[in-house]
């Protein structure tokens, strides 16, 4: 039975359209599915050891990162009540450190614990439903949900206002943990004034994602190869893509990663065990595409799933280049 899920305004009954398993069958891979610069913490140490930062004109409090993440987890099980949630996995970076006002002539060495305060700028993090699977080439993926705040984005030196989150509803690749994210499933900038409407927003992202037409989208990658000199010129074009006068990247399709990830993708082409090229000196579109998403381990918290995104949509794009549109003809001509 295909994958399927139907928006609703009540509660879906996923074991009447879904694949379902059993929990213990899935061993998950202990790779984090960002890597950058982020560390992973728990949710009590959200909650327990960071302090909520505010808006320095009013005072008003911001939601904290892990509201945030227990507002998702509240919605998640409201939509999926027979399904296996696993525990949220948290990633952090930019750490802000303070001190209480009693400590405030003490040397930083001298500080005692309860005398620090912290709280991190940027936080991202990732739900599976692991009961609600499917196979690409090989590759288990589960259904995943997540989210990322970043208060570098938010003015916090003014009174409060909307605040801003990111979310999104797709799969994670469980051979690798890569996250793959498509453009309906991900809205980059969630605006909202309270709980009750984060919540609201959040779940009309879920019902309204269309599961069966992405596990198709990514199914069909694997149905298209690239020979190593296509892969070649296409490493090639990416390379010069960032350096493009502004009016002829206008008439390009996007593509978001940068040089770095671009240099670690043509190595990966040779030595990642999972995704290089075949014996042939080929390569299928779904192993392109999770090379791609490897790569954006690399990005900072803020960018990842943005990144993420833009990546599914490119790697979908060069398959018109094989049924003769010239949109992607760029890259790959």
């Amino acid at each position: 039975m295909e994958l399927q899920l139907i928006p609703t305004r009540d509660k879906v009954d996923f074991k009447k359209t879904t694949n379902i398993i059993e929990y213990s069958d899935i061993i998950f891979n202990k790779s984090p599915f960002i890597e950058a610069n982020t560390k992973s913490v728990s949710l009590s140490h959200l909650k327990e050891k960071c302090i909520i930062p505010v808006f320095s004109k009013d005072n008003e409090r911001t939601i904290s990162h892990h509201e945030f993440i227990e507002v998702v987890c509240d919605v998640v099980n409201s939509i999926f009540p027979q399904n296996v949630i696993s525990e949220p996995e948290i990633r952090v970076s930019h750490q802000i450190k303070g001190r209480v006002p009693t400590a405030i002539n003490k040397a930083a060495n001298e500080l005692l614990e309860h005398e620090k305060t912290i709280y991190y700028e940027r936080m991202a993090f990732i739900i599976r439903i692991p009961s609600i699977t499917d196979t690409i080439n090989g590759n288990r993926i589960s259904l995943t949900l997540g989210g990322v705040r970043a208060y570098n984005q938010e003015n916090l030196y003014s009174k409060k206002t909307i605040e801003k989150f990111k979310f999104f509803i797709g799969f994670q690749n469980q051979v690798c943990c890569n996250l793959c994210v498509s453009s309906d499933g991900f809205v980059d900038e969630i605006r909202v004034g309270s709980y009750s409407e984060l919540r609201a927003k959040i779940a009309t992202v879920i019902e309204s994602y269309q599961a069966e037409r992405h596990i198709k989208q990514m199914k069909e990658l694997t149905q298209y190869k690239l020979t190593e000199k296509q892969f070649a010129q296409l490493i090639g074009r990416m390379r010069l893509y960032n350096y493009l006068p502004k009016e002829e990247k206008a008439i390009i399709p996007s593509l978001n990663l940068n040089d770095g990830q671009v240099s670690t993708i043509a190595k990966d082409f040779y030595q990642d065990e999972r995704f290089c090229k075949d014996e042939d000196n080929t390569i299928n579109l779904w192993n392109v595409y999770n090379l791609f998403t490897s790569a954006n381990k690399s990005s900072y918290i803020d960018t990842f799933l943005g990144r993420n995104s833009n990546a599914f949509e490119f790697t979908q794009g060069l398959i018109t280049v094989f049924n003769g549109s010239r949109i992607y003809h760029w890259f790959l001509g």
